[in-house]
């Protein structure tokens, strides 16, 4: 087994097993062969509507990217790979030209759509580089401190630029300067879907950062590529970084901290600076880096659990985004595991399995998935998460996308202190709905009415539980630990826990991580810490996408009822919830 990472995990699985069971646990189906025929039939055959390269969820498939709009080539006169300012110039017409201002997105330019009419963002405070403390001892993501970032164009109109290049190829560079040192030519998009589409220009958008774009051996403390993130969901800030720090206790992780990001001169505030899924993580959790990764990017509809689709490759190549050139061999394997997971008979499901996917590691992904209630995990969407195949012919699954943990369950479905509308915000509130049963369904009652079909899949293809904002699936701190245990859409729940062994290791995981990590007494020093160092930051921020109110209510250490919405409230009437079944 080439996986290095250790768990500190201490038992108690059959103590876990038999407390979940004797309340949520059913019998499980042997099944024989499910295809689940009308579910099989849609996903194989129907063709779903398709939005403008690079926006999503338009811009996706059945659940998996399109392609990027190819310009380097076409305009990279001196063949070095990446795209001058002249060059940049003229392929920024053909960008404009071929869907440009749909790349912009809803939210695009000044006031635009996203979450409602907003006033124009103002500028924020100036800031040199040594205006700030420097931590050139200190590693990139030490969650002890927070750097600054500055960054510096060439054009002033650099946000026009990165929106009119979106969903194409081309990174725009720019000088990055860190701790006093200066890094030329780091290349820079903006990043995300929903997080960047519904986000009008001036306001926080996230941003991808290339630190080898024009020298394939510049590095920032060893790593080259950045992932900085709006918290666009997340009015506390923490949803990443404190996913990642309770996760790597139990699993490989993508690592992250807190930073300042200053644009030419200028504080853009607060960012949530998250390790990227490469071969720098692989090498610190495997013991090769060789092997194959996807990425299964999320969407409404996103449909990238591993269902078995059939022997032909193009309907995985919709689902799933292979990050290395490994070609026809890779997903040849990756439709042999979905094959296998889907209809191998349970009872012969482990051992035919077993050689295919890392199956403990996977349990203790969904436990961490469900316990934390990720509002954009694969226990809602089928998606969001990144597969690597290691040189064994072993899959591993890894987390991806933690910006939107400890929902609870309104306000669309957001995370903790969501609390309160965005400055400018003249829109009306936010429906609130709660919770939903084992197969990610609305209870009778709630928003929407009765239950519409399984979490991430309506009656007609609408995304989570079909219509309504948000739908079922973002969980609430009463989520089932079996939510989707028979949601075909999401065979490593559907599947692995019809297998008694394998749902008792899971509860048993679920309990372990409700007993030690969910314990607020243990995370509140962590919590304290990190609200303090960005808390100056935070309330400076004039281009953040929630009130200053709503990051305090979230990280509010008070045990009250203005405290409601806050991570403290999450914490302790989730563990409660998950100790009492």
């Amino acid at each position: 087994m080439s996986y290095r990472h250790r768990s500190t995990l201490l038992g108690g699985v059959a103590l876990g097993a038999l407390i979940f069971n004797s309340c949520f646990a059913q019998p499980p189906r042997d099944n024989g062969s499910p295809r689940f025929d009308e579910i099989s039939r849609r996903g194989e055959n129907a063709e779903q509507p398709r939005g403008p390269r690079g926006f999503g969820p338009p811009g996706f498939g059945p659940g998996g990217p399109q392609d990027d709009l190819k310009l380097v080539k076409e305009f990279d006169q001196d063949d070095n790979g990446w795209l001058n300012r002249d060059e940049r110039a003229k392929a920024r017409v053909k960008a404009t030209a071929e869907g440009g201002e749909r790349r912009r997105g809803p939210g695009g330019g000044p006031g635009g759509r996203g979450r409602g009419q907003r006033e124009p963002a103002k500028p924020g405070r100036a800031i040199s580089p040594s205006d700030v403390t420097s931590y050139d001892d200190a590693e990139l993501y030490d969650p002890s401190m927070v750097r600054t970032l500055f960054f510096e164009f060439e054009n002033d109109d650099w946000e026009s630029e990165l929106e009119d290049f979106h969903g194409t190829d081309v990174d725009v560079p720019a000088m990055l300067t860190v701790d006093g040192k200066t890094y030329p030519n780091v290349g820079m998009r903006f990043r995300g879907m929903s997080s960047y589409g519904m986000v009008p220009t001036g306001y926080k958008r996230s941003f991808n950062v290339s630190l080898d774009l024009a020298d394939e051996d510049q590095r920032l403390y060893g790593y080259k590529t950045l992932n900085l993130l709006n918290s666009s969901g997340d009015p506390s800030f923490m949803s990443t970084v404190l996913y990642s720090h309770i996760a790597s206790k139990y699993i490989p992780v993508p690592k992250a901290n807190h930073v300042h990001v200053v644009i030419n001169g200028e504080s853009w505030g607060v960012y949530v600076n998250v390790q990227q899924f490469n071969k720098d993580f692989l090498g610190e959790h495997f013991d090769s880096t060789k092997g194959t990764r996807w990425k299964v990017s999320g969407s409404p509809g996103g449909d990238g659990g591993l269902r078995y689709l059939g022997d032909e490759l193009e309907p995985y190549k919709e689902r799933f985004e292979m990050k290395s050139n490994d070609g026809k061999k890779a997903w040849k394997k990756l439709v042999q595991l979905c094959k296998t997971l889907n209809e191998t008979p349970l009872d012969q499901l482990e051992r035919e399995l077993d050689p295919l996917l890392y199956i403990d590691g996977t349990l203790r992904f969904l436990a961490l998935d469900v316990a934390l209630v990720n509002s954009d995990g694969y226990w809602t969407r089928a998606s969001d998460y990144s597969l690597f195949l290691d040189q064994e012919g072993r899959f591993h699954i890894i987390p991806h996308d933690m910006n939107e943990a400890f929902s609870r369950g309104h306000g669309g479905g957001r995370g903790p202190g969501r609390g309160g509308p965005p400055p400018g915000f003249d829109g009306p509130p936010p429906p609130r709905f709660g919770g939903n049963d084992r197969e990610g369904r609305r209870r009778p009652g709630e928003f929407g009415g009765p239950g519409r079909g399984p979490a991430g899949r309506g009656p007609e293809g609408r995304g989570p539980g079909g219509r309504g904002p948000g739908g079922p699936g973002h969980g609430g701190v009463d989520l089932d630990p079996l939510v989707s245990a028979e949601n075909p859409r999401m065979p490593l729940h559907s599947r692995l826990l019809a297998v008694p062994k394998f749902r008792a290791k899971y509860l048993g995981y679920i309990r372990e991580i409700a007993e030690d990590s969910l314990d607020w007494q243990q995370l509140e020093p962590f919590v304290r810490r990190q609200a303090e160092l960005i808390s100056d930051e935070v309330a400076a921020d004039t281009r953040k996408l929630d009130r200053l109110e709503a990051f305090n209510q979230a990280n509010s250490l008070e045990a009250s009822a203005d405290a409601e919405n806050s991570l403290r409230s999450f914490f302790e009437k989730r563990r409660a919830f998950l100790l009492k079944q």
